[in-house]
């Protein structure tokens, strides 16, 4: 079966890229006395640290937030009630290989993270179950996902000059089919389907499990998983609070942080966001053709609303809702987890995220309790706080996780993925898939192989 990835591997000499290129600023082999920097201590830094610890290279992570796990954000809605809620990276899928297996390793629980969706559309509440795509576009879509592996190489790359809600216009998807089409799938994203790469999401949809990898959670949290890489490298190797300034390449690697220290070593792993990469003073500057990229390239504004209940009124621990409302997307973010108490996150995407993160909780609990109105009446009693996080002012990504637009998959993500004199990157942008805590962590792997 052609996936995403074999079929970039394939097409590099097509598209002109050097997707999987090794070219390095020195030789090709270290030494285990070489110190490997690397900048960020997500998930991709982190893996990337767990495989050079393998290999007893020595390294340091600089990381500019005060804590670990990057967009990774596990949070403690109710210490009390030990509640825990994903204010970042939030599910685990059944392809996700690598995460599944350092899980195993770690021997942290994956449980079951997947939901039953109801939809409110137009003002009528729909219970699981009780509402359908038509099913003329039902059979359509099994059609598209069945062609996709069929699909030459030129025809992928035609796919990319386009966004998804044009391409799904242009194969029959109209009406209620298309409004719902545009709910879910800008879900993923973290925009509206008219910025989105038709190529980017057909390929994740065709070759993602059914559930398109909502799947698992943590146990405890997405974040215990940081924890349990950061103890086994040794939590002395990671520096928090360590912002990058600038990064000068000549026959070794000088990185100087804010704070004034400076570090020196044979190579770099960058993990950081292109956002926060540019800020960083290069010497010599990245080349033209990257620098760009690196400017074109968007994140999805994401904004993540918790709201804690006094009683989980639901009544069923596999509870989410797809909305035409404002609140757009609401889930159980404390499925399986013991209490008589539970959260459901208002998650919005793109203009609404901007909108709602700009709204003080009186607004923003008033638009969560008016969406839920429809199917559960007035549950304003129950309400016992609320919490805010909006991606899209995080001050190092500025959005949840990368988005390619149209023409930009092919365009653009070859170039950020080259090497550059002794740097080489990773993180969720370069993945094969956006968004997921496994391509971090695969990106990470990556970069750690090229040096080791």
């Amino acid at each position: 079966m052609s996936t995403r990835r074999s079929f970039l591997k394939q097409s590099a000499v097509i598209i002109g890229g050097l997707a999987v290129s090794q070219t390095f600023g020195g030789s090709l082999y270290l030494s285990k006395k070489t110190k490997v920097v690397i900048i960020g201590a997500g998930f991709a830094g982190l893996a990337a640290a767990y495989q050079l610890h393998k290999k007893k290279i020595p390294f340091v992570i600089l990381e500019a937030r005060n804590r670990i796990g990057g967009r990774v954000y596990s949070f403690e809605a109710d210490p009390a009630e030990k509640l825990v809620v994903e204010l970042g990276a939030e599910w685990v899928g059944k392809s996700h290989e690598r995460i599944i297996s350092l899980c195993d390793e770690f021997k942290l629980e994956l449980l079951n993270n997947q939901f039953d969706t109801r939809l409110l559309y137009k003002g009528k509440y729909h219970p699981g179950g009780d509402w359908d795509f038509s099913e003329p576009w039902k059979a359509k879509w099994k059609s598209i996902l069945e062609n996709y592996h069929h699909l030459a190489a030129a025809d992928k790359l035609k796919l990319d000059k386009y966004d998804w809600w044009r391409y799904l216009v242009n194969n029959g998807c109209t009406g209620m089919d298309l409004d719902i089409k545009e709910l879910l799938d800008s879900t993923d994203f973290g925009e509206s389907i008219r910025h989105i790469s038709a190529f980017a999401a057909l390929s994740e949809y065709a070759e993602s499990s059914e559930k398109n990898e909502m799947d698992y959670k943590i146990k405890g949290g997405n974040g215990k998983l940081a924890e349990m890489m950061a103890d086994k490298i040794g939590r002395e190797n990671i520096l928090t609070s360590y912002k990058v300034k600038k990064i000068r390449q000549t026959g070794n690697v000088e990185i100087t942080c804010e704070n004034g220290e400076t570090f020196t070593a044979a190579k770099l792993i960058c993990t950081a966001p292109t956002f926060a990469a540019m800020k960083i003073d290069w010497q010599p500057g990245l080349p033209a053709d990257m620098l760009n990229a690196m400017k074109q390239l968007q994140y999805a504004r994401i904004n993540k609303h918790p709201v804690l209940f006094s009683q989980r009124f639901w009544k069923d621990e596999s509870f989410d809702m797809i909305t035409d409302m404002p609140a757009h997307y609401i889930y159980h973010g404390t499925k399986n987890q013991p209490s008589q108490k539970g959260v459901l996150i208002s998650y919005t995407i793109g203009d609404k995220a901007a909108v709602v993160a700009n709204q003080n909780n009186e607004w923003n609990g008033r638009t969560v309790l008016e969406t839920l109105e429809p199917g559960f009446g007035d549950i304003t009693p129950l309400m016992e706080k609320q919490f805010n996080y909006y991606w899209g002012q995080d001050e190092y990504s500025m959005g949840a996780y990368a988005m390619y637009g149209t023409g930009q998959w092919f365009g653009l993500r070859p170039t950020l993925q080259r090497p550059f004199l002794h740097t080489h990157f990773a993180g969720e942008h370069l993945a094969d898939w956006q968004g997921f805590m496994e391509g971090a962590i695969n990106t990470g792997e990556e970069a750690a192989a090229r040096i080791v």
